[in-house]
């Protein structure tokens, strides 16, 4: 489909989280053709981690329609519209299916958009599964050097095309570089699943509300990623919040919200167990601690920070650490200090992370017709594994729609607009206090 130069590109989002629609709004922004104001349309997926008003106001990416939409109501929209690109901020399964849907749509037509995909933030788990059910697209966005090199390897090793893979960066990095605060600040940011146990994450509180009371001169913030009730990307059975009700919590300390470039511009140090987050520390030389008090281990992701010069305990902080990135490690992960450094690696700066993506997008809208979707996984390569992904978004094994699918003709009634808000909170509700309490049960 090629690009209008009298219009704006139209580009399409689709997002199953929160996180995912702040990466894939702000990657739509980033890679569009240059010099161009693009039409953004958002469609969340309906699911259990479909964002809230507060947490998509947090995202502060303006779009010019937005709505929810099942998979096949939203491959019924993508029959109806025309888009120039479309961005898939999806977990992988999701996006295998859309794939296939959209191969089944718009067979036998090569006007189709240019479809974008990737991931959210550090790549610690299930490499080669996600990888896989993301081939298929035009783009495989990789946020670094070396995410770019691993990709690569999976596609090449089972086979596949890895011609897609195009290096990048995360579309979030930025902000002043670091400067210092007063009062001198530390923030801990949580994350939602890791770790899980009440064990774990009750010690973790603790250890920050003890460097408080050592450090009474500081400020301590535990930043949050959603308030009781809300989900995102990964389930949290035990909020944060809940464990600090019944805490006497120091006056330096303060549970905060709100978008995390804000708070960086009051940290003074950053804390996390192996949250995305340290990565936007780091990009803006604001010290960066990955904590060890749990072990460096692929269950908790932090193994990605071996060699980043990041990893240190509780008790070295408690008694003035102060860690020192190792700069080929941080020029690896797609990371550039106040987006303008250069390394001895020959890495490029932060403004130019996106040209690739750019150039490689407006080359196929230039191109006209554009070849069809073509997945690694068929129903000739996975006949045991397909199936069951794309029967989970109402998708036969050849893409299309299954009987009984729901109709995106109509909005929905108030009545099931109130019946799916229940839903959805008797799913959270069961998530945070009924499951931890049977869990318990059964380890009596």
């Amino acid at each position: 489909m090629p690009a209008s130069t009298t219009k704006s590109p139209r580009v399409a989002v689709l997002a199953d989280s929160d996180t995912r629609w702040k990466w894939g709004s702000l990657t739509a922004n980033r890679i569009a053709p240059a010099d161009s104001d693009i039409r953004l349309d958002g469609y969340l997926l309906r699911g259990r981690a479909t964002p809230t008003p507060r947490q998509l106001e947090e995202v502060g990416v303006r779009a010019d329609s937005l709505r929810e939409v099942t998979g096949v109501e939203f491959l019924r929209a993508m029959e109806q519209e025309e888009y120039d690109v479309l961005v898939l901020a999806l977990v992988g399964g999701a996006v295998q299916a859309m794939l296939h849907g959209l191969a089944h749509l718009k067979q036998g037509s090569g006007r189709r958009p240019v479809v974008v995909t990737g991931y959210v933030g550090v790549v610690y788990e299930k490499l080669a599964d996600g990888l896989l059910l993301r081939h298929g697209a035009d783009l495989v966005l990789a946020n670094s050097r070396q995410d770019a090199d691993r990709f690569r390897a999976v596609y090449e090793g089972v086979g596949a095309d890895a011609g897609s893979v195009t290096e990048v960066a995360l579309p979030f990095l930025g902000g002043d570089t670091y400067t210092k605060n007063d009062p001198y600040t530390v923030v801990f940011a949580a994350q939602p699943s890791v770790p899980e146990s009440r064990k774990d994450r009750t010690y973790l509180l603790d250890r920050l509300i003890r460097h408080a009371r050592r450090h009474p001169d500081r400020e301590v913030l535990l930043k949050l990623r959603s308030k009781p009730g809300e989900h995102t990307t990964h389930i949290e059975e035990l909020p944060y919040q809940k464990l600090a009700q019944k805490t006497d919590l120091p006056a330096n300390f303060r549970l905060v919200y709100g978008h995390m470039g804000e708070v960086l511009d009051r940290t003074d140090l950053l804390v996390t167990i192996s949250s995305t987050a340290a990565l936007e520390s780091l990009h803006r030389r604001i010290p960066t601690v990955v904590l060890t008090d749990l072990g460096v281990r692929e269950a908790l992701g932090n193994h990605h920070f071996v060699g980043s010069g990041c990893l240190a305990s509780w008790d070295q902080l408690d008694d003035g650490h102060q860690p020192l990135p190792e700069e080929e490690w941080v020029a690896r992960q797609g990371v550039a200090a106040g987006g303008t450094s250069r390394t001895k690696s020959g890495g490029g700066s932060y403004e130019t992370a996106f040209d690739m993506a750019r150039a490689r997008i407006t080359g196929l809208l230039a191109a006209g017709e554009l070849p069809p979707l073509r997945p690694y996984y068929t129903p000739v390569t996975a006949p045991g594994y397909l199936p069951g992904i794309l029967a989970r978004h109402h998708l036969g094994p050849d893409g299309s729609p299954l009987p009984g699918a729901p109709a995106a003709d109509r909005e929905p009634s108030p009545v099931r607009q109130i019946v799916r808000r229940a839903a959805r909170g008797a799913y959270r509700h069961g998530v945070q206090r009924v499951a931890p309490v049977i869990r318990r049960m059964g380890e009596l």
